[in-house]
Protein backbone atom coordinates (compact mmCIF):
# COMPACT_ATOMS: atom_id res chain seq x y z
CA UNK A 1 0.00 0.00 0.00
CA UNK A 2 1.31 3.44 -0.88
CA UNK A 3 0.45 7.03 -0.18
CA UNK A 4 -1.85 8.63 -2.72
CA UNK A 5 -0.28 11.84 -3.98
CA UNK A 6 -1.35 12.33 -7.56
CA UNK A 7 -2.67 15.89 -7.75
CA UNK A 8 -6.24 17.12 -7.95
CA UNK A 9 -7.65 15.03 -10.76
CA UNK A 10 -11.31 14.84 -11.65
CA UNK A 11 -11.43 11.07 -11.29
CA UNK A 12 -9.67 8.28 -9.45
CA UNK A 13 -7.48 8.61 -6.37
CA UNK A 14 -7.84 11.71 -4.22
CA UNK A 15 -4.87 13.92 -3.53
CA UNK A 16 -4.45 13.41 0.19
CA UNK A 17 -2.00 12.85 2.96
CA UNK A 18 -3.67 9.60 3.87
CA UNK A 19 -3.25 6.02 2.86
CA UNK A 20 -5.51 5.08 -0.04
CA UNK A 21 -8.01 2.55 1.26
CA UNK A 22 -9.23 -0.16 -1.05
CA UNK A 23 -9.38 -3.06 1.38
CA UNK A 24 -9.24 -6.70 0.51
CA UNK A 25 -10.31 -9.36 3.00
CA UNK A 26 -6.71 -10.33 3.66
CA UNK A 27 -5.63 -6.80 4.61
CA UNK A 28 -5.96 -6.68 8.36
CA UNK A 29 -4.14 -3.44 9.12
CA UNK A 30 -4.80 -0.14 7.39
CA UNK A 31 -3.30 3.11 8.66
CA UNK A 32 -4.95 6.46 7.83
CA UNK A 33 -2.97 9.66 8.12
CA UNK A 34 -4.63 13.07 8.14
CA UNK A 35 -3.17 16.49 8.62
CA UNK A 36 -3.65 17.25 12.32
CA UNK A 37 -5.04 13.82 13.20
CA UNK A 38 -3.40 10.42 13.10
CA UNK A 39 -5.14 7.13 13.72
CA UNK A 40 -4.39 3.53 13.15
CA UNK A 41 -6.59 0.53 12.67
CA UNK A 42 -3.96 -1.52 14.50
CA UNK A 43 -4.46 -0.31 18.03
CA UNK A 44 -4.08 3.45 18.53
CA UNK A 45 -7.09 5.71 18.84
CA UNK A 46 -7.40 9.41 18.16
CA UNK A 47 -6.55 11.52 21.17
CA UNK A 48 -9.05 13.65 23.04
CA UNK A 49 -9.61 17.17 21.81
CA UNK A 50 -9.14 19.82 24.50
CA UNK A 51 -8.78 23.07 22.57
CA UNK A 52 -12.35 23.72 21.49
CA UNK A 53 -15.45 24.46 23.53
CA UNK A 54 -19.07 23.50 23.02
CA UNK A 55 -22.01 25.87 23.43
CA UNK A 56 -21.98 25.67 27.22
CA UNK A 57 -18.29 26.48 27.42
CA UNK A 58 -17.30 22.94 28.36
CA UNK A 59 -14.17 21.35 26.96
CA UNK A 60 -15.14 19.50 23.81
CA UNK A 61 -14.70 15.75 24.08
CA UNK A 62 -15.28 14.63 20.48
CA UNK A 63 -15.03 16.18 17.03
CA UNK A 64 -17.09 14.67 14.22
CA UNK A 65 -15.67 13.74 10.84
CA UNK A 66 -17.01 16.89 9.20
CA UNK A 67 -15.24 19.01 11.84
CA UNK A 68 -11.97 17.20 11.17
CA UNK A 69 -12.47 17.71 7.44
CA UNK A 70 -13.19 21.42 7.80
CA UNK A 71 -10.40 22.12 10.27
CA UNK A 72 -7.48 20.32 8.71
CA UNK A 73 -8.42 17.96 5.88
CA UNK A 74 -10.19 20.03 3.23
CA UNK A 75 -7.40 19.07 0.86
CA UNK A 76 -9.28 15.77 0.48
CA UNK A 77 -11.93 17.52 -1.62
CA UNK A 78 -10.30 20.78 -2.71
CA UNK A 79 -10.67 21.37 -6.43
CA UNK A 80 -13.31 18.64 -6.68
CA UNK A 81 -16.96 18.60 -7.72
CA UNK A 82 -18.59 17.15 -4.62
CA UNK A 83 -21.73 15.08 -4.18
CA UNK A 84 -23.05 14.86 -0.61
CA UNK A 85 -25.28 12.14 0.84
CA UNK A 86 -26.65 13.69 4.01
CA UNK A 87 -29.67 14.90 5.94
CA UNK A 88 -30.47 17.14 8.92
CA UNK A 89 -28.00 15.21 11.12
CA UNK A 90 -25.11 16.45 8.96
CA UNK A 91 -24.09 19.24 11.33
CA UNK A 92 -21.00 20.52 13.12
CA UNK A 93 -19.90 23.00 15.78
CA UNK A 94 -18.46 26.12 14.25
CA UNK A 95 -15.09 27.28 15.59
CA UNK A 96 -14.71 30.58 13.77
CA UNK A 97 -14.78 34.00 15.40
CA UNK A 98 -18.16 35.33 16.52
CA UNK A 99 -19.92 32.19 15.29
CA UNK A 100 -17.84 29.92 17.55
CA UNK A 101 -20.03 27.35 19.26
CA UNK A 102 -23.01 27.59 16.92
CA UNK A 103 -24.32 24.64 14.95
CA UNK A 104 -23.64 24.70 11.23
CA UNK A 105 -24.81 22.52 8.36
CA UNK A 106 -22.51 20.25 6.39
CA UNK A 107 -24.40 21.29 3.26
CA UNK A 108 -23.79 24.98 3.90
CA UNK A 109 -20.17 24.46 4.96
CA UNK A 110 -19.24 22.61 1.77
CA UNK A 111 -21.23 25.01 -0.39
CA UNK A 112 -19.40 27.98 1.12
CA UNK A 113 -15.92 26.43 1.24
CA UNK A 114 -13.41 27.93 -1.15
CA UNK A 115 -12.19 25.84 -4.10
CA UNK A 116 -14.95 23.23 -3.63
CA UNK A 117 -17.98 22.92 -5.85
CA UNK A 118 -20.98 21.24 -4.20
CA UNK A 119 -22.88 19.96 -7.23
CA UNK A 120 -25.37 17.39 -5.90
CA UNK A 121 -27.20 16.31 -2.75
CA UNK A 122 -28.67 12.86 -2.11
CA UNK A 123 -31.57 12.33 0.30
CA UNK A 124 -32.19 9.09 2.29
CA UNK A 125 -35.32 7.81 4.03
CA UNK A 126 -37.01 10.63 6.02
CA UNK A 127 -35.69 13.21 3.55
CA UNK A 128 -32.92 15.79 3.49
CA UNK A 129 -34.50 17.54 6.51
CA UNK A 130 -35.52 14.34 8.34
CA UNK A 131 -39.18 15.26 8.58
CA UNK A 132 -40.88 12.38 6.76
CA UNK A 133 -42.24 9.29 8.51
CA UNK A 134 -40.76 5.84 8.00
CA UNK A 135 -41.50 4.41 4.59
CA UNK A 136 -42.70 7.70 3.04
CA UNK A 137 -41.43 8.24 -0.49
CA UNK A 138 -38.99 11.15 -0.81
CA UNK A 139 -39.16 13.52 -3.76
CA UNK A 140 -36.21 14.94 -5.64
CA UNK A 141 -35.93 18.71 -5.83
CA UNK A 142 -33.65 21.64 -5.09
CA UNK A 143 -32.17 22.78 -1.80
CA UNK A 144 -33.71 26.17 -1.11
CA UNK A 145 -30.68 27.62 0.64
CA UNK A 146 -27.95 26.61 -1.82
CA UNK A 147 -29.81 25.90 -5.04
CA UNK A 148 -28.07 22.53 -5.28
CA UNK A 149 -30.17 19.72 -6.82
CA UNK A 150 -31.42 17.00 -4.45
CA UNK A 151 -31.66 13.43 -5.73
CA UNK A 152 -34.00 11.14 -3.82
CA UNK A 153 -32.60 7.78 -2.76
CA UNK A 154 -35.86 6.74 -1.12
CA UNK A 155 -38.38 6.93 -3.93
CA UNK A 156 -38.20 5.36 -7.36
CA UNK A 157 -34.57 4.37 -6.75
CA UNK A 158 -32.49 3.62 -3.68
CA UNK A 159 -29.13 3.40 -5.40
CA UNK A 160 -27.72 6.44 -7.20
CA UNK A 161 -27.97 6.08 -10.95
CA UNK A 162 -25.16 6.95 -13.36
CA UNK A 163 -27.14 10.04 -14.33
CA UNK A 164 -27.38 11.16 -10.68
CA UNK A 165 -23.60 10.88 -10.36
CA UNK A 166 -22.77 12.64 -13.62
CA UNK A 167 -20.38 15.52 -12.99
CA UNK A 168 -19.45 14.29 -9.48
CA UNK A 169 -15.75 13.77 -8.72
CA UNK A 170 -16.08 12.57 -5.13
CA UNK A 171 -19.08 11.37 -3.11
CA UNK A 172 -19.32 12.16 0.61
CA UNK A 173 -21.50 10.57 3.29
CA UNK A 174 -22.40 12.45 6.49
CA UNK A 175 -25.33 11.11 8.51
CA UNK A 176 -25.89 9.97 12.08
CA UNK A 177 -26.55 6.25 12.32
CA UNK A 178 -27.98 4.75 15.53
CA UNK A 179 -26.12 1.44 15.72
CA UNK A 180 -28.86 -1.03 14.79
CA UNK A 181 -28.93 -3.34 11.77
CA UNK A 182 -32.43 -2.25 10.72
CA UNK A 183 -31.66 1.45 10.36
CA UNK A 184 -31.67 2.28 6.67
CA UNK A 185 -29.10 5.09 6.50
CA UNK A 186 -26.21 2.63 6.32
CA UNK A 187 -28.07 0.63 3.66
CA UNK A 188 -28.27 3.82 1.62
CA UNK A 189 -24.56 4.31 2.27
CA UNK A 190 -23.77 0.79 1.03
CA UNK A 191 -25.74 1.24 -2.18
CA UNK A 192 -24.12 4.63 -2.78
CA UNK A 193 -20.71 3.02 -2.27
CA UNK A 194 -21.56 0.43 -4.91
CA UNK A 195 -22.72 3.10 -7.34
CA UNK A 196 -19.63 5.25 -6.74
CA UNK A 197 -17.38 2.28 -7.35
CA UNK A 198 -19.13 1.48 -10.61
CA UNK A 199 -18.48 5.04 -11.79
CA UNK A 200 -14.90 5.11 -10.48
CA UNK A 201 -15.77 7.87 -8.02
CA UNK A 202 -13.99 7.91 -4.63
CA UNK A 203 -16.25 7.64 -1.58
CA UNK A 204 -15.55 9.47 1.69
CA UNK A 205 -17.33 8.79 4.98
CA UNK A 206 -17.32 11.71 7.42
CA UNK A 207 -17.55 9.61 10.53
CA UNK A 208 -19.92 10.07 13.47
CA UNK A 209 -20.21 8.20 16.79
CA UNK A 210 -22.16 5.04 17.30
CA UNK A 211 -24.57 6.57 19.84
CA UNK A 212 -25.14 3.30 21.72
CA UNK A 213 -21.45 2.45 22.19
CA UNK A 214 -18.95 0.68 20.02
CA UNK A 215 -17.93 -2.00 22.50
CA UNK A 216 -21.29 -3.81 22.73
CA UNK A 217 -22.46 -6.35 20.13
CA UNK A 218 -25.80 -8.11 20.63
CA UNK A 219 -28.51 -10.07 18.86
CA UNK A 220 -28.55 -12.57 16.04
CA UNK A 221 -26.73 -12.31 12.73
CA UNK A 222 -28.82 -11.84 9.61
CA UNK A 223 -29.04 -15.12 7.71
CA UNK A 224 -28.43 -15.67 4.01
CA UNK A 225 -31.57 -15.15 1.97
CA UNK A 226 -32.93 -12.38 4.22
CA UNK A 227 -30.91 -9.50 2.80
CA UNK A 228 -33.17 -6.44 2.40
CA UNK A 229 -33.00 -2.69 2.82
CA UNK A 230 -33.50 -3.14 6.59
CA UNK A 231 -30.51 -5.46 6.71
CA UNK A 232 -28.19 -5.87 3.74
CA UNK A 233 -25.31 -7.80 5.29
CA UNK A 234 -24.75 -10.48 7.97
CA UNK A 235 -24.32 -8.21 10.97
CA UNK A 236 -25.99 -8.41 14.40
CA UNK A 237 -28.99 -6.40 15.55
CA UNK A 238 -26.67 -4.16 17.61
CA UNK A 239 -23.40 -4.03 15.71
CA UNK A 240 -21.24 -1.64 17.75
CA UNK A 241 -19.63 0.08 14.75
CA UNK A 242 -19.52 3.60 13.36
CA UNK A 243 -20.65 4.30 9.80
CA UNK A 244 -17.01 4.62 8.74
CA UNK A 245 -16.16 1.26 10.26
CA UNK A 246 -19.19 -0.36 8.62
CA UNK A 247 -18.05 1.06 5.28
CA UNK A 248 -14.63 -0.55 5.79
CA UNK A 249 -16.36 -3.83 6.66
CA UNK A 250 -18.53 -3.64 3.54
CA UNK A 251 -15.41 -3.27 1.40
CA UNK A 252 -13.08 -5.62 3.23
CA UNK A 253 -15.45 -8.44 4.20
CA UNK A 254 -18.48 -8.16 1.93
CA UNK A 255 -16.88 -7.24 -1.37
CA UNK A 256 -18.10 -3.71 -2.11
CA UNK A 257 -15.61 -2.38 -4.67
CA UNK A 258 -14.95 1.33 -4.17
CA UNK A 259 -12.04 3.66 -3.42
CA UNK A 260 -12.97 4.31 0.23
CA UNK A 261 -11.68 6.95 2.63
CA UNK A 262 -12.86 7.54 6.21
CA UNK A 263 -12.36 10.92 7.88
CA UNK A 264 -12.25 9.84 11.53
CA UNK A 265 -13.77 11.14 14.70
CA UNK A 266 -11.31 12.82 17.01
CA UNK A 267 -11.55 11.89 20.68
CA UNK A 268 -14.19 9.15 20.50
CA UNK A 269 -13.79 5.99 22.60
CA UNK A 270 -15.73 2.79 22.01
CA UNK A 271 -17.35 2.76 25.45
CA UNK A 272 -18.93 6.21 24.99
CA UNK A 273 -22.64 6.75 24.63
CA UNK A 274 -23.70 9.78 22.66
CA UNK A 275 -24.31 12.00 25.68
CA UNK A 276 -20.64 11.61 26.64
CA UNK A 277 -19.42 13.03 23.31
CA UNK A 278 -20.86 16.51 24.01
CA UNK A 279 -22.00 16.59 20.40
CA UNK A 280 -25.55 17.88 19.78
CA UNK A 281 -28.19 15.14 19.55
CA UNK A 282 -30.42 15.67 16.54
CA UNK A 283 -33.15 13.01 16.26
CA UNK A 284 -32.02 11.05 13.19
CA UNK A 285 -35.66 10.33 12.32
CA UNK A 286 -39.02 11.52 13.71
CA UNK A 287 -39.37 8.53 16.04
CA UNK A 288 -35.82 8.46 17.39
CA UNK A 289 -36.15 11.33 19.88
CA UNK A 290 -33.42 10.39 22.35
CA UNK A 291 -30.44 8.15 22.95
CA UNK A 292 -32.68 6.09 25.25
CA UNK A 293 -34.84 5.26 22.25
CA UNK A 294 -31.73 4.29 20.29
CA UNK A 295 -30.65 1.95 23.12
CA UNK A 296 -34.01 0.15 23.02
CA UNK A 297 -34.40 0.14 19.23
CA UNK A 298 -32.20 -2.94 18.46
CA UNK A 299 -34.88 -4.90 20.32
CA UNK A 300 -38.19 -3.06 20.13
CA UNK A 301 -37.94 -2.47 16.36
CA UNK A 302 -38.97 -6.12 16.01
CA UNK A 303 -42.45 -5.11 17.20
CA UNK A 304 -42.95 -3.28 13.91
CA UNK A 305 -43.79 -6.75 12.58
CA UNK A 306 -46.45 -7.40 15.24
CA UNK A 307 -49.81 -5.85 16.21
CA UNK A 308 -48.16 -4.10 19.19
CA UNK A 309 -47.42 -0.36 19.13
CA UNK A 310 -43.92 0.99 19.77
CA UNK A 311 -45.27 4.41 20.67
CA UNK A 312 -44.67 6.18 17.39
CA UNK A 313 -45.46 9.88 17.66
CA UNK A 314 -44.65 10.00 21.39
CA UNK A 315 -41.58 11.39 23.13
CA UNK A 316 -40.51 7.86 24.10
CA UNK A 317 -40.97 6.04 20.81
CA UNK A 318 -39.39 2.57 20.85
CA UNK A 319 -38.79 2.83 24.61
CA UNK A 320 -42.20 1.36 25.29
CA UNK A 321 -44.62 -1.07 23.72
CA UNK A 322 -48.36 -1.39 24.23
CA UNK A 323 -51.82 -2.32 22.97
CA UNK A 324 -55.37 -1.70 24.23
CA UNK A 325 -55.81 -5.31 25.31
CA UNK A 326 -52.56 -5.68 27.31
CA UNK A 327 -52.36 -5.56 31.11
CA UNK A 328 -49.27 -3.44 31.72
CA UNK A 329 -48.98 -4.32 35.40
CA UNK A 330 -49.03 -8.06 34.77
CA UNK A 331 -46.76 -7.70 31.73
CA UNK A 332 -44.16 -5.76 33.72
CA UNK A 333 -44.24 -8.36 36.49
CA UNK A 334 -43.75 -11.21 34.02
CA UNK A 335 -40.91 -9.47 32.18
CA UNK A 336 -39.04 -8.48 35.33
CA UNK A 337 -39.13 -12.16 36.24
CA UNK A 338 -36.75 -12.90 33.37
CA UNK A 339 -33.98 -11.11 35.27
CA UNK A 340 -32.43 -9.45 32.22
CA UNK A 341 -29.40 -7.52 33.43
CA UNK A 342 -29.39 -3.75 33.14
CA UNK A 343 -33.04 -3.16 32.34
CA UNK A 344 -36.33 -3.21 34.21
CA UNK A 345 -39.89 -2.93 32.98
CA UNK A 346 -42.46 -0.46 34.31
CA UNK A 347 -46.19 -0.59 33.65
CA UNK A 348 -47.34 2.43 31.62
CA UNK A 349 -50.14 3.83 29.51
CA UNK A 350 -49.50 6.03 26.48
CA UNK A 351 -51.24 7.35 23.39
CA UNK A 352 -49.62 6.93 19.97
CA UNK A 353 -49.96 10.11 17.88
CA UNK A 354 -49.10 10.74 14.23
CA UNK A 355 -47.99 7.14 14.37
CA UNK A 356 -47.43 6.49 10.70
CA UNK A 357 -47.92 2.77 11.30
CA UNK A 358 -51.70 2.78 11.78
CA UNK A 359 -51.48 1.30 15.28
CA UNK A 360 -53.95 2.78 17.79
CA UNK A 361 -53.41 6.40 16.82
CA UNK A 362 -55.17 8.61 19.38
CA UNK A 363 -56.06 5.62 21.58
CA UNK A 364 -54.70 5.06 25.06
CA UNK A 365 -52.84 1.75 25.27
CA UNK A 366 -51.39 -0.24 28.14
CA UNK A 367 -47.94 -1.76 28.16
CA UNK A 368 -44.43 -1.45 29.54
CA UNK A 369 -41.55 1.02 29.47
CA UNK A 370 -37.97 -0.24 29.24
CA UNK A 371 -35.93 1.56 31.91
CA UNK A 372 -32.20 1.29 31.26
CA UNK A 373 -30.08 0.79 34.36
CA UNK A 374 -26.93 0.37 32.27
CA UNK A 375 -26.13 1.22 28.66
CA UNK A 376 -25.06 -2.32 27.77
CA UNK A 377 -28.38 -4.01 28.52
CA UNK A 378 -29.35 -6.55 25.89
CA UNK A 379 -32.30 -4.98 24.07
CA UNK A 380 -32.60 -7.82 21.49
CA UNK A 381 -32.95 -10.41 24.24
CA UNK A 382 -35.35 -8.15 26.14
CA UNK A 383 -37.44 -8.00 22.98
CA UNK A 384 -37.63 -11.79 22.78
CA UNK A 385 -39.01 -11.89 26.33
CA UNK A 386 -41.51 -9.16 25.39
CA UNK A 387 -42.55 -11.04 22.25
CA UNK A 388 -43.21 -14.21 24.24
CA UNK A 389 -45.24 -12.46 26.92
CA UNK A 390 -47.23 -10.09 24.70
CA UNK A 391 -48.14 -12.87 22.29
CA UNK A 392 -49.31 -15.04 25.18
CA UNK A 393 -51.36 -12.16 26.59
CA UNK A 394 -52.83 -11.13 23.22
CA UNK A 395 -54.76 -14.27 22.33
CA UNK A 396 -56.75 -13.79 19.13
CA UNK A 397 -55.55 -10.18 18.86
CA UNK A 398 -52.09 -11.39 17.83
CA UNK A 399 -51.26 -11.30 14.14
CA UNK A 400 -47.75 -11.37 12.70
CA UNK A 401 -46.79 -9.22 9.76
CA UNK A 402 -44.79 -12.26 8.77
CA UNK A 403 -42.69 -10.95 5.89
CA UNK A 404 -41.79 -7.71 7.65
CA UNK A 405 -41.02 -9.39 10.97
CA UNK A 406 -38.75 -11.92 9.27
CA UNK A 407 -36.97 -9.13 7.37
CA UNK A 408 -36.25 -7.36 10.64
CA UNK A 409 -35.31 -10.54 12.48
CA UNK A 410 -33.05 -11.54 9.58
CA UNK A 411 -34.51 -15.03 9.70
CA UNK A 412 -37.82 -16.85 10.03
CA UNK A 413 -36.51 -19.06 12.82
CA UNK A 414 -37.36 -16.56 15.58
CA UNK A 415 -41.01 -16.29 14.57
CA UNK A 416 -41.36 -20.00 13.86
CA UNK A 417 -39.66 -20.85 17.15
CA UNK A 418 -42.10 -18.67 19.09
CA UNK A 419 -45.03 -20.28 17.27
CA UNK A 420 -43.64 -23.73 18.06
CA UNK A 421 -43.50 -22.97 21.78
CA UNK A 422 -39.73 -22.56 22.19
CA UNK A 423 -38.75 -20.79 25.40
CA UNK A 424 -36.52 -17.75 25.89
CA UNK A 425 -33.34 -19.77 26.35
CA UNK A 426 -33.93 -21.86 23.23
CA UNK A 427 -34.75 -18.82 21.11
CA UNK A 428 -31.58 -16.93 22.08
CA UNK A 429 -29.21 -19.85 22.63
CA UNK A 430 -26.90 -19.00 19.69
CA UNK A 431 -26.94 -15.22 19.97
CA UNK A 432 -23.90 -14.79 22.20
CA UNK A 433 -21.89 -17.00 19.86
CA UNK A 434 -23.19 -14.96 16.91
CA UNK A 435 -21.97 -11.78 18.57
CA UNK A 436 -18.53 -13.26 19.25
CA UNK A 437 -18.22 -14.47 15.66
CA UNK A 438 -19.07 -11.02 14.38
CA UNK A 439 -16.61 -9.33 16.73
CA UNK A 440 -13.86 -11.49 15.25
CA UNK A 441 -14.99 -10.65 11.72
CA UNK A 442 -15.13 -6.90 12.31
CA UNK A 443 -11.84 -6.59 14.23
CA UNK A 444 -9.58 -5.80 11.23
CA UNK A 445 -11.86 -2.99 10.12
CA UNK A 446 -12.24 -1.06 13.37
CA UNK A 447 -10.81 2.45 13.41
CA UNK A 448 -11.07 3.23 17.13
CA UNK A 449 -9.58 1.03 19.83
Amino acid sequence: MKLANRGHGRRGTLSTGQVRLRLKPSQSCIIGLFVGATLTACGASPGNTTDSDGPAGNVRQVRSGIEVLLSDSLHLVRGQRVGLLTNHTGIYWTTDGEADGLVGSTIDALHEASDIELVALYAPEHGIRGEEQAGAAIDSGTDERTGVPIHSLYGEVRKPTAEMLEGVDVLLFDMQDIGARYYTYVSTMALAMEAAGEQDIPFIVLDRPNPVRGDVVQGNILRSGYETFVGMYPVPMRHGMTAGELARLYVGAFGVDVDLHVVPLDGWARNMTFDQTQLPWVPPSPNMPTVESALAYPGTCLFEGTPISVGRGTDRAFQWIGAPWLDGVQLAKSLNGYGIDGVRFEAVTFTPRNAGDGKFEGQEVSGVLLVAESTDYDAPKAAVAMLLETRSMSGDNWLWSEAHFDRLAGTDSLRLGIEAGADFTELTSTWDDDAQTFEELRAPFLVYR
